[in-house]
């Protein structure tokens, strides 16, 4: 007797997954189609700081599954807020980065910064800390500065820098330390916050001793001497 053979079944192209919408003819619903999802725009807060890599990204938003993280940022590609690409050789890895529709979220992440200063009252025992974090409320703090150049910014949490200015380009910050700061400003998490909640401005700070600008030259002189506009 012979054996029946199970032909495979033909496999269909698998349909791309619709994302929900609040199908609403608002340009706000349209905004949060897109970054209405959570962890989205929290991915996008890092990537404001250059192109990273998928192990890079999960370290740095402690709470994300591996799954949500590649959902969103297959999202993030085909709604045309990021790009994944390889690096060329000796890296030869794969990074994601922001295109410029989504670099123009600068402005929303930092409005929702100087929003949500006030309920860092305290850090709760729960809660993870990066450096780099702390980006958007100074970014804030030195828009309106007259000198352009690369402050280096030194917390007890870690290093990062900003690229500040009417002539800044590029990433407006970044991981670590910069190679040549025009200006280095060491300080602590809550002069930060007390600058990003509005209530003072980084010359306060340096004046009543929570900040230090270190280096010399035009950027660090005007840092030093209260040209920073009062938030």
């Amino acid at each position: 007797m012979s054996r029946l053979r199970r032909m495979p079944r033909q496999q269909q192209p698998a349909r791309p997954a619709r994302r929900r919408s609040y199908d609403q003819f608002c340009a706000t619903a349209r905004a949060l189609d897109s970054v209405g999802d959570r962890w989205t725009l929290l991915i996008v807060r890092e990537l404001l700081a250059g192109p990273r890599r998928y192990t890079d990204l999960h370290a740095d938003l402690p709470g994300v599954s591996t799954d949500v993280l590649a959902s969103r940022l297959r999202d993030m590609e085909q709604g045309g807020l990021a790009v994944r690409r390889r690096l060329p050789p000796p890296a030869a890895a794969a990074v994601y980065e922001l295109t410029e529709h989504g670099r123009g979220l600068l402005p929303v992440l930092t409005a929702l910064a100087r929003w949500g200063a006030p309920a860092l009252d305290e850090r709760r025992p729960t809660d993870a800390v990066r450096a780099h974090w702390f980006a958007l409320p100074l970014l804030r703090a030195l828009d309106g500065l007259t000198r352009s150049g690369v402050v280096e910014v030194r917390l007890p949490e870690g290093e990062f820098h900003l690229r500040v200015g009417a002539e800044a380009s590029g990433e407006v910050y970044g991981y670590g330390s910069a190679d040549r700061p025009d200006a280095c400003l060491v300080l602590d998490a809550d002069a930060v916050l007390a600058v990003g909640r509005g209530g003072s401005t980084l010359v306060d700070a340096v004046e009543g001793g929570r900040a230090k600008v270190l280096g010399e030259g035009p950027l660090a002189d005007e840092l030093r001497g209260g040209q920073c506009p009062r938030a």
